[in-house]
């Protein structure tokens, strides 16, 4: 072929990526549509194998799309020799071996070719193409490359773009949800000695939900909202609020005014504040019309308040207050199913008798009271660790079951984290979920802390300064996700994997000490 034919090829196969990249692809798209062109041209002969690394704000590659290879998370040394063979500063395509690991599915060394990514001079990434084992690119050839590579350079770059100004659209949306939790939480404080009650309602409430069928935007809805539910107690007097004893009549008669309180704080058309309002205003109705503030009945009371109505009376019986003592927790199932039809609707009860492993989980996760290391748990038996990402084994038990729970449920998190990217959800997705789990490694890390202060646990400023320097990391990466969120949901995970499961082997092994002594009385 003359070097006119091949400038021709190569000039149709730059379009062609062009018209392919516009369509809005994500970089998986990209990458095989690059192969699959490269492909069908004569004069170059690849491998339908290759890889899309991107830098991270530290400078250092990460590999986010891969073909003909296998991902990331099925074998971690592949990536790292892809990483190691970039050279370092490349700014012009060039041929390098690449050297697979020992015993690995791709064999002897092979060569790649690296097409290095730049927007204007700076380099911000690299496309690793293997090579066919006999071909050795001409300099015209890899004259062309140099066009090919700002070719891809454009396409991937404005799929970096597209995937930050999605999760920029998010960041709004965040700041109000943010807001109207603060204010749940803010009228939660009032009569709560820890607050704990907002945040065990609003997940008995979720899981009350999946139990009955609520789809991912209704959950979502609910989560939001769910803490709102009492925000009308902002309006009444301390006196009342406070108050160690029971209410006379007329106390109560003030009391009940909160749910109109709520609504009023709550006016407007937004969506998620109309949810919040009628959740507010309504989760205090009655199925059968004997509620207040407006006697609603039957399916007139929106399905949102009938389930907060469930998650916050079984949290408030099950609960201390000045008045009275906590009621067993087969004590309160048993009311809640003997007032269904009457005060509850009996489709939310028959999905609370369901979602009732799950609730117990939850009671012993968000507690008020400080861990006690000898207690004994009595939950269900956690699911199945097959084909989970960071599985929980029996060697990583600290020997305290609660903390052991708090662990679980960190690992499940990370493992929601990593379904999240692998499925090739939005960012949005994985802020959510990175936030989520942000949230619940403070409330664990807050529980343990008590629990060591309590028992006078001499490692207690290591394991604080730990946790610290975990929470800013993942405040970091959740802020590299509004940046950089094709490379941070990469770092995130590597990070999360690592810490978990070194935190836990190397320094809360240490708390079973805590477990010999006398238990709390």
């Amino acid at each position: 072929m003359s070097r006119d034919e091949d400038f021709l090829e190569a000039s149709k196969l730059v379009l062609e990526l062009t018209l392919a990249g516009s369509s809005g692809a994500d970089l998986d798209d990209l990458l095989e549509s690059l192969l699959r062109l490269l492909l069908q041209i004569p004069a170059f002969r690849f491998r339908s194998q290759g890889a899309i690394l991107l830098l991270n704000p530290r400078g250092a590659l990460v590999p986010v799309s891969f073909y003909g290879l296998p991902d990331f998370w099925e074998d971690e040394e592949v990536a790292r020799a892809l990483i190691a063979s970039v050279p370092a500063h490349c700014d012009q395509p060039c041929v390098v071996p690449f050297v697979p690991p020992v015993g690995d599915m791709l064999g002897e060394q092979q060569r790649c070719l690296v097409l290095p990514m730049k927007t204007g001079k700076d380099v911000f990434g690299a496309v690793v193409l293997f090579l066919a084992p006999d071909w050795q690119p001409t300099e015209n050839k890899l004259d062309f490359m140099v066009n090919l590579s700002m070719a891809v350079s454009g396409m991937v770059s404005r799929c970096v773009v597209n995937e930050t100004l999605k999760v920029r659209e998010i960041e709004l949306e965040q700041a109000r949800t943010e807001a109207i939790r603060r204010l749940g939480t803010a009228s939660e404080y009032r009569d709560n000695e820890t607050g704990m009650h907002v945040m065990r309602m609003t997940n008995f409430a979720m899981v009350i939900g999946k139990a009955l069928g609520l789809n991912d935007d209704q959950r979502e809805m609910l989560y939001i909202t769910a803490p709102m539910h009492d925000v009308g107690k902002i309006g009444i007097s301390d006196a009342i609020l406070l108050k160690p004893g029971r209410l006379t009549d007329d106390e109560y008669e003030v009391m009940k005014t909160h749910t109109q309180i709520g609504e009023r704080i709550l006016r407007g058309n937004d969506t998620m504040i109309a949810a919040a309002r009628e959740i507010a205003g309504a989760h205090h109705e009655h199925w059968d019309g004997s509620g207040y503030p407006q006697g609603l009945s039957g399916e007139a009371i929106p399905v949102l308040a009938r389930i907060c109505a469930i998650a916050d009376v079984f949290d408030a019986l099950t609960s201390a207050r000045p008045y009275k003592e906590p009621w067993p927790v087969e004590q309160a199932v048993a009311w809640i199913r003997q007032e269904s039809g009457r005060k509850f609707d009996p489709s939310v009860v028959a999905a609370f008798d369901r979602a009732m492993p799950e609730i117990m989980r939850i009671r012993a996760l968000y507690r008020d009271d400080i861990i006690d290391p000898g207690q004994i748990l009595d939950l269900p038996e956690a699911d199945s660790q097959e084909g989970r990402w960071v599985k929980w084994d029996e060697s990583l038990r600290v020997g305290i079951d609660i903390i052991d729970e708090h662990h679980r449920y960190l690992f499940e998190l990370t493992n929601n984290l990593f379904d999240v990217v692998v499925q090739k959800r939005s960012s949005r997705e994985v802020a959510k979920v990175l936030k989520s789990l942000d949230k619940y490694a403070q409330v664990h890390f807050r529980a343990e802390e008590r629990m060591m202060e309590h028992f006078a646990y001499p490692r207690i400023e290591v394991q604080r300064s730990q946790h610290h320097q975990f929470e800013q990391k993942v405040d970091e990466f959740y802020q590299e996700l509004h940046e950089t969120p094709l490379t941070a949901r990469f770092d995130v995970l590597t990070y999360l994997r690592q810490w978990l499961v070194s935190h836990i082997r190397n320094e809360d092994a240490d708390l079973i000490t805590l477990a010999k002594r006398p238990a709390l009385s």
